[in-house]
């Protein structure tokens, strides 16, 4: 399984104010953390791949469609999901 494209995710987490390390838990790709080091959320599925990867725009706003719900709320895993990797 291949990992994102961390250089891409850690420019747009930097935009963010936030910082992200390869995930600890078993089938995640991402960890974020906030300023003071705490971490707030675990993003993206390892199984499945993301814009940062294929760089397909189609799939890209099939996405973001499908989670148009949640993807808004700042401060949600589905919110860093789609600023890091989307």
């Amino acid at each position: 399984m291949t990992q994102t494209n961390l250089k891409k995710a850690r420019a747009k987490a930097a935009k963010i104010g936030v910082s992200i390390r390869p995930s600890t838990l078993k089938n995640k790709k991402l960890d974020v953390y906030n300023k003071d080091g705490d971490k707030v959320a675990s993003v993206g599925d390892l199984r499945y791949s993301d814009y940062n990867q294929h760089g397909d725009a189609k799939r890209r706003i099939l996405y973001k469609a499908r989670h148009e719900k949640h993807r808004h709320k700042i401060g949600t895993a589905s919110y860093f999901a789609d600023r890091l990797l989307w």
